[in-house]
């Protein structure tokens, strides 16, 4: 699937003239990012959601932007989160916890799966404070940044991956060109643009705040299918998207920001 990410990236950043020279002295950046963002936050989450019910990986998932406000907190000085995102953060995870209803059918819920779950989450959650502290100051456009990524994500998965059996999915077309076309470029390699866009722009808790989006979206889709929606899942949404709002609304204003270094 990750040929079919980084190929089609890789030629959109060719034609768009965005891949330089002068980006290679920051291949570590790169490589410490395709770590975080990509190859072990993906490892922990397949081999999470393998070893758990699908409502409890869900919830677990959701706990991406608690360590990214966390990290955020201990490592961002110029753009520390505030309050109110702290509460957004909380009101989201909240959310997640009413639409997943881990207490439903959790005996025997193994703990290495927990733990790869949140291992997983750390690793993106860490990856957006990264991006912000390293990578959004170098100016490197969000296409040509995805690509790098990707390509390194590529060689890593390609050296420790065991492919016995993976073939068998050559044998359904539609099931090849779902994960190539819409896993693959639809899916990851517009996630992974859209990733240092937002980051650019918003910063990392708000950037993470996103992640609480993909519920409301799946939601949404269930009911296009024609899955009942219930009391409980509309109270959940409520509180995601307040939560989404409070995020994204949470930024220090520069008065405030000015105020407190100049009494620093």
């Amino acid at each position: 699937m990750y040929c079919s990410v980084f190929f089609p990236l890789a030629l959109a950043a060719w034609r768009a003239k965005v891949l330089t020279r002068d980006q290679i002295r920051h291949l570590p950046h790169f490589a410490i990012m395709s770590v975080l963002a990509t190859t072990f936050y993906y490892y922990g989450f397949v081999a999470g959601t393998a070893r758990l019910p699908s409502s409890v990986a869900g919830l677990l998932s959701g706990s991406i932007p608690i360590f990214t406000f966390i990290c955020a907190f201990l490592f961002l000085k110029q753009d520390r989160p505030t309050v109110q995102m702290a509460v957004g953060v909380v009101l989201g995870f909240v959310g997640i916890a009413l639409s997943a209803r881990p207490w439903e059918g959790t005996d025997g819920v193994a703990l290495v799966g927990i733990f790869w779950m949140l291992a997983g989450a750390l690793s993106l959650g860490v990856s957006f404070v990264y991006a912000q502290g390293f990578l959004s100051s170098l100016k490197v456009p969000p296409l040509a940044l995805a690509t790098w990524q990707t390509g390194f994500a590529l060689l890593t998965l390609l050296i420790l991956t065991d492919f016995d059996g993976m073939y068998a999915i050559t044998t359904n077309t539609r099931a090849l060109l779902g994960a190539c076309v819409g896993l693959g470029m639809l899916g990851t390699g517009g996630a992974f643009f859209c990733y240092y866009y937002i980051i650019e722009k918003l910063g990392s808790v708000k950037a993470a705040g996103a992640t609480y989006i993909a519920p409301v979206v799946a939601v949404l889709i269930g009911v296009a299918v024609g899955e009942d929606i219930n009391s409980t899942v509309i109270l959940s949404l409520a509180l995601i998207l307040g939560s989404v709002i409070l995020i994204q609304r949470g930024k220090r204003s520069t008065t405030s920001t000015r105020r407190t270094s100049a009494s620093g």
